[in-house]
């Protein structure tokens, strides 16, 4: 078993307790380097006294707060999150029209952040 696989598999104590929690809820990347990138990375792990996993995990996390803080990426975010609220109303607004406006009761009840109660207030006509 390698370096990663052993990093990669949750730890355990002597009574199988899970004792790295957070590793149960990963996911498995696989993904395809080019031999002089995977030395230069491998011997950085080395000198960190760290995983080649690791090294890839702390890369990934702050390319992530890198775009967090990307004016762009935060616009098109923003973007694509307004897209999933159009067709979400849209997606209501449907199946109310086939449960007919009684039936709908049920799809208004979970609760909604403030915003999303506002925007849909604007939407609906006066005289309901």
């Amino acid at each position: 078993m390698t370096e990663e696989e052993r990093t990669s598999r949750g730890r355990f104590s002597e009574g199988g307790e899970d004792t790295n929690r957070e590793e149960r809820h990963t996911k498995t990347l696989a993904i395809r380097i080019e031999e002089s990138l995977h030395a230069q990375l491998r011997f950085i792990a080395q000198l960190r006294n760290t995983s080649i996993t690791d090294e890839i995990r702390q890369a990934i996390e702050s390319r992530i707060a890198s775009a967090q803080n990307d004016p762009e990426i935060i616009a098109r975010a923003n973007e694509a999150r307004e897209e999933l609220e159009r067709e979400a109303a849209a997606r209501t607004a449907a199946i109310a029209g086939f449960l007919g406006r009684a039936g709908t009761d049920q799809i208004d009840k979970p609760a909604t952040s403030p915003s999303t109660k506002t925007q849909r207030a604007s939407h609906e006509p006066a005289n309901e």
